[in-house]
């Protein structure tokens, strides 16, 4: 039996080639996705910079950097800290998530030929017995899919959005995953879909991923303080 066939990822850039900036920025963003570092926790640039082991100017630079994301925010002569969750933009962001997507099958349904889709049908529609059940393997992969189905549809510009809210949803889209029954929807979900939009029926498949996203957004709405408290690592470093 072969192993099911893993969504390609771009490879990593070398450490070596990174500026000591960029080092700070990868490695504090990071930390605020796995909530190492938590919404609302303070911290200052030399804390910071020790627990990096670097110099506090490339960290200043990534600090600002992730201000302009709107991760951290600076307070004046109090130092920085994490933002706070902005639930309504994280709605939003879902909502234009199926948009995107929706307009994305509309458009490989109605493609001709249609684009291959194979390596999601080696991921997604694979027996149960071969489903992954590792949670950070599984959200990489329910990433991968949804960007493939929007790449595919072949507008670069929307794929460019796509990624873009995919980024500003991640924080919150990986506590989707810790509980196995979100793990064997997923996989079900997705079967459904790609099955849909392979049989060229736009608007099953649209109903079924608005259905889908729905569910995610969902437990969007459950996440509270405390839960975020119970994800963190025992020991998270940075």
């Amino acid at each position: 039996m072969k192993p099911p066939v893993q969504a390609k990822r771009p490879p990593e850039p070398n450490p070596r080639d990174l500026t000591r900036s960029e080092v700070a920025y990868r490695r504090i963003k990071t930390a605020i996705f796995d909530f190492v570092l938590l919404p609302g926790e303070g911290f200052t640039e030399s804390d910071m910079a020790e627990r990096l082991g670097m110099s506090r100017t490339p960290v200043r630079e990534a600090l600002f950097r992730l201000e302009l994301e709107s991760y951290v925010k600076v307070a004046f002569r109090s130092g920085w800290s994490v933002a706070p969750f902005d639930f309504r933009k994280l709605e939003d962001l879902y909502d234009l998530r199926v948009v995107l997507e929706c307009s994305a099958i509309d458009r490989l349904c109605a493609a001709d030929p249609m684009p291959d889709l194979s390596e999601l049908k080696a991921v997604w529609l694979v027996p149960e017995r071969d489903r992954l059940t590792d949670t950070t393997e599984v959200a990489t992969l329910d990433e991968a899919f949804h960007a493939a189905l929007v790449r595919a549809a072949g507008n670069a510009e929307m794929a460019r959005v796509h990624a873009d809210v995919t980024d500003g949803i991640r924080i919150v889209r990986r506590l989707d995953f810790t509980q196995p029954p979100r793990i064997a929807a997923t996989y079900d979900e997705h079967a459904k879909v790609l099955k849909a939009v392979l049989a060229r029926r736009a608007d099953p498949a649209k109903l079924l991923l608005r259905t889908h996203i729905e569910a995610s957004k969902a437990e969007v709405r459950k996440i509270t303080i405390h839960k975020l408290h119970s994800a963190r690592p025992a020991e998270g470093t940075l």
